[in-house]
């Protein structure tokens, strides 16, 4: 599919796209005429990609985790550079911190709207 096919499948702009080629996030086979070429996986390629970069974590540390995360355990390295592990967890850490922030605002917008349905059925009750 051609990379606008692949913008409207995902929901991700094109010039999105291009960017994570650059980054070295998918990898696009190039017809004859100098098209981008994407295969189905894309779909889900850019889908995760996406969602990982929406979670807060950056691209570099995207382009070295995404071959591991749906392939098989041995293409892990025997020896993991210590440098990303540091930052993977680094990024763990925030992953964790965001999820207990947006769990508070969840919380304080599930009180608002019990509060709110409450006052609404007993001002209807009322009248």
């Amino acid at each position: 599919m051609k990379i606008g096919e692949l913008s409207r499948r995902t929901g991700v702009s094109v010039r999105a796209l291009r960017h994570y080629e650059a980054e070295g996030l998918i990898r696009p086979a190039r017809s004859a005429n100098g098209y981008r070429a994407f295969d189905e996986g894309a779909v889900q390629a850019v889908d995760q990609i996406r969602g990982l970069i929406e979670s807060g974590l950056p691209t570099r540390i995207i382009r070295e985790i995404l071959p591991y995360l749906d392939g098989p355990a041995a293409l892990m390295p025997e020896v993991p550079c210590a440098y990303m592990l540091g930052e993977v967890a680094r990024q763990r850490d925030l992953l964790d911190r965001r999820i207990q922030a947006l769990t508070g605002n969840r919380d304080a917008l599930e009180a608002y709207l019990r509060a709110a349905r409450s006052a609404a059925e007993t001002a209807d009750t009322a009248a």
